[in-house]
């Protein structure tokens, strides 16, 4: 039976610590990824559209096996509409047979495999007894990488950093609630340096994290850059770090490692590996309590179609 999930009963779903671990044996597993479809879709007066798809299914060697298909609208034109400019639903099938599934709310599955990644990350990156997250963002992505955290590292203490200081109240407040002592942090540098984990969730094309602010033993975690134009840390940051990656696609996607490989400041070789490799047991992690860390990703088909099965057995 064909079965539809709306964005609230796929949220249901996606609880952090069974998505933290189901992404964790996905990444170790595999899937085929391939690249994603771009079509623009040109709209008279108003700027142009755009169509995303993104598909990825299951390898061969599963015992169960699916295909899944995200498809993403772009329309910046209905911004002054007042109407959402991105809207992005699931189509999940059978893999054997080609059969229609599910469609589930593909925002809420962006959003929520996006920060249960990066906790699966800082299981293998972070200090074990890290309880003191900054996040940079108040987004609807940055507003949920607190709980995903806690499903991972025993985080009791969060200050979000944003521009905008009338949505940085609304999540502190709305993260109170949730049993976290939380605050406003106005001063970025002192939140840096005062923090054991650092998580952006931001759209900034100007680096935000300075290398010099990394205390000893900081996990830093970059979520929001995914163009080489956009940047949430400066070089020296990246530099002082062992680099690790969601993908490899994220060495020409994202601005904070293709900018300083493209100036020389780094190779490719600078990155210690995939979180594929962490999960598979392939190579270590954090392998003292004083070194820096960071993670940096750009999205993966594979954790879209982790979540939507683990929604779909849900249901």
């Amino acid at each position: 039976m064909f079965k539809i999930a709306d964005a609230g009963t796929t949220s249901r779903h996606l609880d952090y610590g069974r998505l933290v671990e189901a992404l964790a044996r996905g990444f170790a597993q595999g899937c085929v990824v391939p690249v994603r479809h771009h079509h623009t879709i040109e709209k008279e007066g108003q700027p142009d559209a755009t169509l995303l798809l993104m598909p990825a299914w299951s390898s061969g060697s599963d015992e169960v096996r699916y295909i899944g298909v995200k498809l993403v609208t772009v329309f910046p034109g209905n911004t002054a509409k007042g109407l959402a400019g991105l809207t992005s639903t699931y189509v999940l099938y059978d893999g054997d047979t080609g059969q229609q599934l599910a469609m589930l709310d593909g925002g809420v599955i962006t959003a929520r495999r996006t920060v249960a990644t990066s906790a699966l990350a800082a299981r293998f990156l972070s200090r074990e007894n890290s309880r003191k997250l900054l996040v940079l963002g108040s987004g609807r992505v940055a507003s949920l990488i607190p709980e995903a955290y806690r499903a991972v590292r025993p985080i009791a203490e969060v200050s979000v950093w944003d521009i905008n200081q009338e949505s940085a109240a609304r999540m502190v407040a709305d993260l109170s609630d949730k049993g976290f002592s939380a605050s406003i942090e106005n001063d970025l540098e002192a939140g840096v340096r005062n923090a054991d984990i650092v998580s952006a969730a931001t759209l900034a094309t100007s680096p935000l994290i300075q290398g010099a602010w990394l205390s000893p033993g900081i996990h830093v975690d970059l979520i929001g850059g995914f163009t080489p134009k956009m940047r949430e840390a400066d070089s020296e940051a990246v530099l002082r770090a062992a680099v690790y990656v969601d993908t490899p696609e994220a060495l020409h996607e994202a601005g904070d490692l293709s900018q300083p490989i493209a100036s020389s400041l780094i190779s490719s070789n600078h990155i210690r590996g995939t979180l594929a490799e962490l999960a598979k047991g392939a190579i270590g992690g954090r392998n003292n309590p004083q070194q820096i860390t960071l993670f940096k990703a750009v999205g993966s088909g594979l954790a879209d179609l982790v979540a939507a099965k683990l929604v779909f057995g849900s249901l």
